[in-house]
């Protein structure tokens, strides 16, 4: 699936690879000390940020998770 932006979906790509391999080879077989790809992961949710502004998506009232966010009521 391609990212909202064009310039976002190699970095959406890249972090959905080492999101998967972390996932499936270390947190799945409970090895809990943290996740690697954290910058993978900022520098998308950048990216994605900049775009939502350059095409003018309307997002008030959106609440965004990422790391060390806790879900609301949680």
């Amino acid at each position: 699936m391609n990212s909202v932006g064009e310039g976002c979906t190699e970095l959406k790509r890249e972090y959905d690879q080492c999101f998967n391999r972390w996932f499936a080879e270390k947190f799945l077989k409970g090895d809990r000390s943290g996740d690697p790809c954290i910058e993978m992961f900022k520098n998308y949710q950048q990216c994605v940020q900049k775009a939502i502004k350059e095409k003018d998506i309307p997002i008030e009232g959106v609440e965004f998770m990422g790391p060390n966010k806790e879900k609301p009521g949680s």
